[in-house]
C-alpha cells in the first residue's frame, strides 16, 4: 500500500483549508495502518514503551477531543483523560473496538472541521474547559490545529512501525 499525499496548491490563501486537509489527510493514514488488523493484531503491543495501535487510535480520538471540543470552545466533556488509567498509560477496555473508536476518529475530524469553519485561526480559546479563567494565556485557534496535526503526523509514524512489525505492510 501507497499512497502519497498530494502536494497543497502553492496558491492557496486560506491557512485553515490547509491545516484541515493535512488533518484529513492523516487521520486517512491513521485508519489504513489500523484497517486490516485482527482484534488481536491491535491489542498487541510490539514496541519496548508498552502500547498498542488500538491504544495508540484511542489515544488520537481523545486528544482531538480534548482540543477541539474541551479545549477551544471549552464544551463539558464527561471524560477529558478517557484514553487513561490511572497511571497515566493509555488504555483500551474489552469491549472496545477499532471499528467504533475509527467512527469516532471519523467524528471528531466532522467536528474539527465544523469548529473551524468560519472562525478565524486568531481566535483564542474560551476559558472554563481545559483552559481555567485565572489570565493564564490560551491558545489561538491556529495553534491548536498545528498541536493536534503535529500529533497525528507523529502517531502515524509510529503506526507505520507497528503495522511493519505486524505483517509487513508499508508505505506512506
Amino acid at each position: 500500500m501507497t499512497t502519497y499525499l498530494p502536494e497543497p496548491d502553492q496558491q492557496l490563501s486560506d491557512p485553515a483549508t490547509l491545516l484541515l486537509d493535512y488533518l484529513d489527510y492523516y487521520r486517512s493514514a491513521v485508519r489504513a495502518k489500523i484497517e486490516g488488523l485482527s482484534d488481536e493484531q491491535a491489542r498487541v503491543a510490539l514496541v519496548p514503551s508498552g502500547w498498542s495501535a488500538l491504544e495508540l487510535l484511542k489515544h488520537l480520538v481523545y486528544m482531538e477531543q480534548r482540543w477541539l471540543r474541551w479545549g477551544f470552545p471549552a464544551e463539558q466533556v464527561p471524560a477529558p483523560w478517557g484514553d487513561r488509567g490511572p497511571d497515566g498509560r493509555w488504555l483500551v477496555g474489552p469491549d472496545e473496538r477499532a471499528a467504533d473508536l475509527l467512527a469516532a476518529l471519523d467524528a471528531g475530524g466532522a467536528h474539527t472541521r465544523t469548529v473551524v469553519t468560519g472562525t478565524a485561526l486568531t481566535t483564542v480559546a474560551a476559558p472554563g474547559g481545559r483552559f481555567p479563567d485565572d489570565g493564564t494565556p490560551r491558545p489561538t485557534l491556529g495553534w491548536i490545529l498545528f498541536h493536534v496535526l503535529q500529533e497525528y503526523a507523529r502517531h502515524a509514524g509510529h503506526l507505520d512501525i507497528v503495522r511493519e512489525l505486524t505483517d509487513g505492510l508499508t508505505g506512506e
